[in-house]
């Protein structure tokens, strides 16, 4: 297992683009951390005698229709969307985790009760199940992020049913199988650890994808409420004035379209690391 883990750490070492990306994403996370050191000004504190003012000395991105300063709100932004990020994909890895193992292992009655709620769920769009359940929940980041947990969870489903499926006739399963380990320890000890590489590439992808529909969920009223900033709250907010004041809404977007594009790239290495068809 180390071993294995040396290896396709430098399989990824040696994608310059995976690395790139892998320094965004950590820059991003620094930058979520350190916002109230980083941050020239309160994110909320209104200022009326600068509305909307263009990018400038005192205000480097600008401010917003009350006065805000915008690169303290995008900087404090970052905390929101990055945990609306990880914690939805948390919630659907936690859960799906069990159920896909469950059904891979398992077989039967079982694995065909849970596949079929489960392709049930995946008929219908992410974003619009994240979207429903959001409006049910009621406005909010923390039910927004619920909302994306639970939407997302089928896919990792799949996942993990697919992973087990493909696992559970290597002959090392079938060994331990005919030298008496029960079904819980092969399932445990044998095939989930083989589960998580193709696991973390989708993890990547999620997070992306959990960033967008909770910056869609905020454009919508149903995500991150006023005045607390996320970067999807200042696009909502940013609509009104594209003409007036166009930055309000570029350095919002820019931050989105950076971290989705770097996890996307660093979901794309990692899956090229971890597939032993890339390793040489």
């Amino acid at each position: 297992m180390i071993r294995r883990r040396y290896k396709a750490a430098r399989q990824l070492a040696r994608r310059p683009a995976a690395i790139v990306a892998l320094a965004v994403v950590l820059g991003f996370i620094v930058v979520a951390l350190a916002a109230p050191l980083l941050a020239p000004f309160d994110p909320n504190a209104i200022d009326y005698r600068a509305l909307r003012k263009p990018p400038s000395a005192a205000h480097p991105l600008g401010t917003d229709e009350v006065g805000r300063d915008v690169l303290s709100r995008v900087l404090w932004g970052a905390r929101a969307s990055l945990l609306a990020g990880v914690i939805p994909v948390t919630i659907a890895v936690v859960l799906s985790v069990p159920l896909g193992l469950l059904s891979g292992v398992a077989g039967g009655w079982l694995d065909g009760l849970i596949m079929r709620i489960n392709d049930a769920m995946l008929s219908i769009p992410f974003l619009i199940v994240a979207i429903a359940l959001a409006a049910f929940l009621g406005p909010g980041l923390v039910n927004a992020m619920i909302a994306i947990g639970i939407a997302a969870l089928p896919t990792f489903v799949r996942l993990v049913r697919g992973t087990v499926l493909a696992i559970k006739t290597e002959e090392y399963v079938e060994a331990a199988q005919a030298l008496g380990c029960s079904r819980p320890r092969v399932a445990l000890r044998h095939i989930l650890p083989n589960t998580l590489p193709p696991l973390f590439v989708q993890v990547s992808i999620t997070v992306a994808a959990a960033i967008i529909a909770e910056a869609s969920l905020s454009f919508l009223g149903l995500g991150q409420q006023p005045p607390a900033p996320s970067w999807g709250s200042m696009l909502n907010a940013a609509q009104r004035y594209l003409s007036q004041a166009p930055w309000m809404a570029l350095y919002p977007g820019l931050m989105i379209f950076a971290i989705v594009m770097a996890l996307n790239v660093l979901g794309d290495g990692l899956r090229d690391a971890l597939d032993p068809r890339h390793q040489s």
